[in-house]
């Protein structure tokens, strides 16, 4: 796969970390609403992740911190993975929609591909654009 991808694709997902870290912090009654119950402090750990997205985004950008950002943003993907789930399977509503299966299908099945996503746009794997050996 062309280089061009792999930057492009990052800075998609920086972008997108970027903003989603701003929603976290900015208006964090959504993400409130979708913590289970088991989180302790949900205020910090929504305020916490907020942080951590926007750090992650900016990682992703600098070569020095590129891989570690993704690996990163792939471990915070996969801890807030039970929150996704908590969303479905309680069906709670966010801003007074309850969403349905064809919303939460789609988003419970790409999560391993955002996982990947944040590893491969930082170089950390080439799996499976990679040469073998």
């Amino acid at each position: 796969m062309p280089l061009q991808w792999r930057t492009g694709l990052r800075w998609l997902l920086a972008v997108a970390y970027g903003y989603a870290g701003y929603r976290h912090l900015a208006t964090p009654s959504p993400f409130l609403a979708i913590t289970p119950p088991w989180v302790p402090m949900p205020g910090a750990v929504v305020a916490a992740t907020g942080v951590a997205e926007i750090a992650g985004a900016v990682g992703l950008l600098v070569p020095a911190t590129r891989k570690a950002a993704g690996w990163g943003l792939a471990l915070y993907a996969l801890c807030v993975w039970p929150a996704n789930f908590h969303h479905a399977f309680a069906a709670i509503a966010v801003g007074g929609e309850t969403l349905g299966w064809w919303y939460h299908g789609p988003r419970l099945a790409a999560q391993p591909l955002i996982i990947w996503w944040a590893l491969w746009a930082s170089g950390a794997v080439d799996w499976p654009f990679g040469h073998r050996h």
